[in-house]
């Protein structure tokens, strides 16, 4: 397997961003040229960073640790989380096992980490970025910061390369000096710095706030036990629920309502919604059809809606021209079906880049999210010569049948001339069908580039119309002339509408 790297346009220059292991035991570093590193590594695995995504992940790994692992997390930088284990590593059976088993589970997400534990976080940061995971002793970060550089106290570059000129490059020999002059010299940004670190200033953290879910709920003081009443009630509990959701700038994506019964048995209605929504009139709908799923019991003495997933819920498009119309939104229909079936019993089919008709559509969810744009392309790729705008997977010249087999059917008593004509007469399912029209051949070839055994199969395919008016689709495998392209025999595809 190649070294891996991540490049990153800086200016007119592009440079790597981060490095794997292997790439770094050959000398490439974060900040060399992406040109020098080629030319040093020839077959180097070069792929774009992507900065915001690896931000983004590091906040949903911080909210998952605030939510299990420490109340207080906070984020430090592009790479770093601070955990705050005041109070807290007694529940995970002390400091050496909560970070051993906080190391599995991040090697089980596929995240590489360096704990390091220490009295404060400017030392935890210097051990783990200096020394790798390591645990200080309480009291003894002082004697455990002394051998590091000058760069594990987060200091500027310029500061960093003055110390150097001084022959200042360890925090021992920079914590033995008096502060005033280090104070005029460097500013105080140096001196607390080092403070910090070794736990003679605070050093406050800005720990991340998990989101509260979403609940809204009703107790009444005599059970309710009828349809209208719930009907009611939920009336007012979801535009209650849809002003909590505005406040947060979030719609719905599932939505539980819990009715606690006399018994202790709670009866849930779940509905999941193909969008993020919040329009109460919309999810009152929702819940309404399926009242009846509630079995009231002795009465019901509370109601309560739970939001289970909500996402964001951006701006909506608007039509510029007042004399034009805006496209349609199935979302609202799509919530109402999947109420009856299920969401998972809907889909629709996408059109794929392929050849052979089988492989030609996929499906694809109801409401599938449009597509991110790729890649940039390099400047010297190949591709990028062609001009002509790449034609729709289902052209409409391209005729294909209203219903397309699961997979082909193959026919018997097939009577054809070869190796152009269609057959005259076959037989399908124990039905004999004789031929009265017929157009073709469509010559398909096998995708050679995805498969080397089809590198010689060939289809035929005719569109044939029986004495009975009824339209098929059949190919016939092989060209008819040359033996390695195919048996001769005869398959029925499709059938037309």
């Amino acid at each position: 397997m190649p070294p891996l790297v991540t490049s990153l346009r800086n200016g007119s220059r592009i440079e790597i961003a981060a490095a794997c292991p292997q790439a770094q035991a050959l000398g490439l570093r974060p900040g060399m040229a992406v040109t020098q590193a080629r030319a040093q590594v020839p077959g180097l695995d070069i792929r774009p960073a992507d900065p915001e995504g690896d931000r983004a992940h590091l906040a949903s790994l911080a909210l998952a640790l605030a939510r299990r692992w420490a109340p207080s997390v906070a984020i430090e930088g592009d790479d770093t989380l601070f955990l705050d284990l005041t109070g807290v590593a007694h529940l995970h059976g002390g400091e050496a096992a909560m970070a051993s088993r906080l190391q599995r589970m991040l090697a089980r997400l596929g995240y590489g980490a360096r704990i390091a534990i220490a009295d404060t976080p400017g030392a935890a940061w210097a051990l783990a970025h200096f020394r790798g995971s390591a645990r200080c002793p309480s009291g003894r970060h002082g004697e455990a910061l002394a051998p590091l550089p000058i760069e594990a106290l987060r200091i500027e570059p310029a500061a960093v390369e003055l110390l150097h000129r001084l022959g200042v490059k360890a925090i021992g020999q920079l914590a033995e000096m008096p502060r005033a002059p280090l104070v005029r010299r460097f500013g105080a940004g140096l001196a607390a710095r080092l403070e910090q670190a070794l736990g003679r200033l605070p050093e406050p953290l800005h720990p991340v706030i998990p989101p509260e879910p979403i609940a809204i709920a009703q107790r009444f003081a005599e059970p309710i036990a009828t349809a209208e009443a719930i009907e009611h009630w939920l009336g007012t509990l979801v535009p209650r629920l849809a002003a909590a959701l505005e406040a947060g700038g979030l719609g719905v994506q599932a939505l539980e309502c819990i009715a606690d019964r006399i018994d202790g048995v709670p009866q849930r209605i779940r509905i999941g919604l193909a969008r993020p929504n919040r329009d109460p009139v919309h999810l009152l709908r929702l819940l309404k059809r399926r009242i009846e799923d509630i079995e009231p019991g002795y009465g019901i003495d509370a109601l309560a809606l739970h939001v289970r997933r909500a996402a964001p819920l951006g701006p909506e498009p608007m039509v510029e021209r007042l004399d034009e119309e805006a496209a349609p939104d199935i979302a609202t229909l799509v919530d109402t079906l999947a109420t009856r079936i299920g969401l998972g019993a809907m889909w629709r089919m996408r059109p794929v880049e392929s050849d052979v008709p089988e492989r030609a559509a996929a499906r694809a969810a109801v409401l599938d999210p449009p597509e991110r744009g790729g890649a940039r392309p390099r400047i010297d790729a190949v591709g990028q010569l062609v001009r002509n705008p790449a034609l729709h997977p289902w052209h409409p010249e391209w005729p294909k049948p209203t219903r397309l087999l699961r997979r082909p059917e193959r026919l018997d008593h097939v009577v054809a001339e070869l190796p152009d004509h269609a057959p005259r007469r076959f037989t399908w399912r124990g039905q004999p069908h004789r031929v009265v029209r017929a157009d073709g051949p469509e010559r398909v070839h096998g995708e050679w580039w995805k498969h080397v055994a089809e590198a010689e199969h060939v289809r035929d395919y005719f569109r044939v119309e029986d004495e009975q008016g009824r339209r098929y689709w059949l190919f016939r495998r092989g060209d008819g002339e040359r033996p390695a392209t195919g048996d001769l025999s005869w398959y029925l595809h499709g059938v037309f509408g």
